[in-house]
């Protein structure tokens, strides 16, 4: 087995896809431990580290990587499976912002009403039994959450020589803050550019959907990844693949838009999937599909489009690629 660990320097970590040199090259069937630094970059660490003091912008948002997928060229797919996504810390940070979440004004929603204030939030994550402590800021209520580590952003470098901000989420991935990019899926992206340039970031505790306020609980992560390389098959736009259900994405403003994005990928691919002419896929999805929210805060937002397999008769979407890596997964595990 072919493990290849990764912990970035400061000075390493991207803020940016495309862009960047890769950090490193990676064989198809390599198994990657990283290291994700949180949204902040590590430096929110108590309730009193506002992040428009410690923090400067744009170096928000890191991601580990870029990495070159040997093989990779515009056209094919690069296939990540989430092996295992852990806390690296005993801690996780969340905030409001003052012109940043649902339901405040931003720069492209102008009000003339004040902005929200700037808040800090401190969880402690018992590891051991799974959960996350909120406490009040302005009360003693404290409650207990339950962990489910998932990835808020990952990509790969977009088309054409763009460059995007590892916030903006798009065709290339980014920053889709799902809760559905959890352990035990896998993640598919298509290539645009030689080597595809994979990142990966932007970790969280746990997450709401939509991330309503604008950041979730922002944690760094231990992450392992298995990498693989479906050539001469295109991905439009970043689809997902758990044991149990096909998800498609899409991310754009308005939010109705991201939506439609989402569904039409998801009723065209499950009808290359089944042979189902367009309209029968439509109907079918209509009735048996589920539309997770992703963010609706960021720069563009996301939607997901979500069925389960068995109402597709259970297709092997990109030649079984989720059932290998899931297997390679467990190889990896229990040789731990």
């Amino acid at each position: 087995m072919n493990i290849h660990p990764y912990r970035p320097e400061p000075d390493e970590l991207s803020y940016t896809f495309g862009g960047r040199a890769p950090v490193g090259e990676v064989r198809p069937g390599t198994i990657l431990e990283l290291y994700t630094e949180d949204c902040f970059g590590g430096r929110v660490r108590t309730v009193d580290d506002l992040p428009s003091q410690v923090c400067e912008f744009p170096y928000l948002n890191p991601v580990t990587g870029p990495f070159h997928v040997t093989g990779a060229e515009p056209g094919d797919t690069i296939a990540l499976h989430f092996v295992s996504i852990t806390p690296a810390r005993d801690w996780a940070m969340s905030t409001t912002f003052p012109h940043f979440g649902a339901l405040t004004a931003t720069h492209t929603t102008a009000m003339l009403h004040p902005a929200l204030e700037e808040r800090v939030w401190r969880y402690d994550l018992d590891l051991e039994r799974g959960v996350a402590v909120y406490r009040a800021r302005k009360s003693d209520f404290t409650v207990e959450l339950p962990l489910d580590p998932m990835h808020g952003t990952v990509g790969v470098a977009p088309a054409a020589g763009e460059v995007k901000m590892t916030i903006t989420p798009d065709a290339h991935g980014g920053n889709m803050d799902t809760p559905e990019l959890r352990a035990g899926v896998t993640v598919y992206l298509g290539v645009n550019v030689e080597g595809g340039l994979f990142a990966i970031g932007d970790g969280h505790g746990r997450q709401g959907h939509g991330e309503v306020c604008g950041t979730a609980l922002e944690a760094a992560m231990n992450t392992v990844v298995a990498v693989d390389l479906i050539k001469g098959v295109g991905t439009p736009w970043p689809r997902m693949e758990d044991d149990l259900h096909l998800m498609s994405t899409g991310s754009a403003r308005p939010l109705e838009d991201a939506y439609r994005v989402s569904q039409h990928d998801l009723v065209t691919w499950s009808a290359e999937l089944t042979g189902l002419e367009t309209l029968d896929a439509y109907q079918l999805i209509s009735q048996a599909g589920q539309a997770p929210v992703g963010n609706v805060c960021d720069t563009n937002y996301t939607m997901v489009a979500k069925v389960a397999k068995a109402h597709l008769k259970d297709p092997a979407a990109y030649g079984s690629a989720h059932a290998r890596l899931r297997a390679l997964g467990a190889e990896y595990l229990s040789s731990r």
